[in-house]
């Protein structure tokens, strides 16, 4: 008895939410899920799981086995995203390893497609199958324990492989099908208050690989942003907040491949080429947002010019000597986006990369 009233009450929860999810839809034609879902006080996640039932299917957290079916769909639009930037990439999702076990470990996908998965913050996905502006869109959607998204693999029409979805609702279909989505917040991350700079300063300058300086974050307990600051001078400097669209432009004049990651808790992508086509407009309900874009045919980033609070040049010594990166971070001191330019391990960094980046407005 107790669970029937509890289902009831739940599904009424759920009814109540779609009702004002399409209310705001009509008032504010366009709105993205994740503003309609601040504005309503809930997540994206709880709106999409409102679809349950009639155009959603809930998935399990076999997260190893489901990314390795990824491939089956042939070409697809893979999304990755954070508030201030949006990376989307088409193409194959081709080489997927998984280490780790059970609903931990990570994913590394390789190709047109590149993303790193970090599956201890995945938490739900969705089957997601809507109409909108005309499009039919089916996507398979991912989301932490707090209800953000996580990553978006939507299926292109007249190119990706339709057929196969059946068989991954078959063998991932959750039974768990409800309308309601519980969510949880994140604990506040901590960090040392008294950090021993110089410590710092010698592991920085010790470091031998890229990869290496998250840890040494770690063993200091020290903030990203913070240690940029702590850093400045023998390996950091703040550089013009609207340095994106400065960067993206001349690494497009000259032709020059770089890298750009952005990332969530649960997910980074990863471009690995040229980009040609760079454009800034102005978006949102209230005129107010910035966009800086890059429209290429097989990548499109969107980055929210106006909500970048600092932007900084940043030095790691590596074996293949310095590697120079350029990070942008929100008023939170969230690390929005990172660009390199384009190497492999064993090469050193081209000179043209380092020469554009000298060329960036010192703050």
């Amino acid at each position: 008895m107790d669970n029937t009233i509890t289902e009831v009450k739940a599904t009424a929860v759920a009814n109540t939410l779609a009702k004002a999810w399409a209310g705001l839809q009509q008032a504010k034609p366009g709105i993205r899920i994740r503003e309609g879902a601040r504005e309503l006080g809930t997540s994206e996640a709880a709106l999409v799981a409102t679809l349950v039932g009639t155009s959603a299917i809930r998935l399990n957290n076999n997260w190893h086995e489901l990314v390795k079916r990824l491939p089956e769909l042939g070409y697809v639009m893979s999304l990755t995203r954070n508030d201030s930037c949006i990376l989307e990439h088409k193409g194959v999702f081709e080489q997927i390893s998984t280490s780790g076990s059970g609903n931990g470990g990570v994913g590394t996908v390789i190709g047109p497609i590149e993303t790193r998965m970090f599956f201890f913050n995945w938490h739900v996905a969705f089957l997601v199958e809507q109409e909108k502006s005309g499009r039919n869109l089916t996507s398979i959607q991912v989301f932490d324990k707090a209800g953000e998204a996580i990553t978006k693999i939507y299926l292109q029409e007249g190119k990706s492989n339709y057929g196969v979805l059946a068989g991954i609702v078959d063998d991932f279909s959750s039974e768990d099908q409800s309308q309601e989505q519980y969510t949880e917040a994140y604990p506040a991350k901590t960090y040392a208050t008294d950090v021993d700079v110089q410590a710092l300063l010698y592991d920085w300058s010790e470091l031998e690989d890229t990869h290496d300086f998250h840890s040494m974050l770690q063993k200091h307990q020290v903030q990203r942003h913070q240690a940029l600051k702590l850093a400045h001078g023998p390996f950091t400097y703040p550089v013009d907040l609207a340095c994106s669209k400065f960067l993206l432009e001349a690494a497009a004049a000259a032709k020059l491949p770089i890298m750009v990651f952005v990332g969530n808790r649960g997910n980074i992508q990863i471009h690995q080429d040229k980009v040609r086509t760079i454009r800034v407009l102005e978006r949102g309900h209230a005129g107010s947002e910035t966009w800086v874009n890059v429209l290429d045919p097989q990548f499109n980033m969107h980055l929210r010019q106006d909500t970048i609070a600092s932007a900084w040049v940043v030095l790691k010594p590596t074996r293949d000597g310095l590697v120079t990166s350029v990070e942008l971070y929100d008023h939170d001191q969230e690390l929005v986006v990172t660009y390199f330019g384009l190497r492999k391990p064993g090469q050193p960094e081209q000179e043209a990369w380092r020469e554009l980046v000298k060329q960036l407005p010192k703050r």
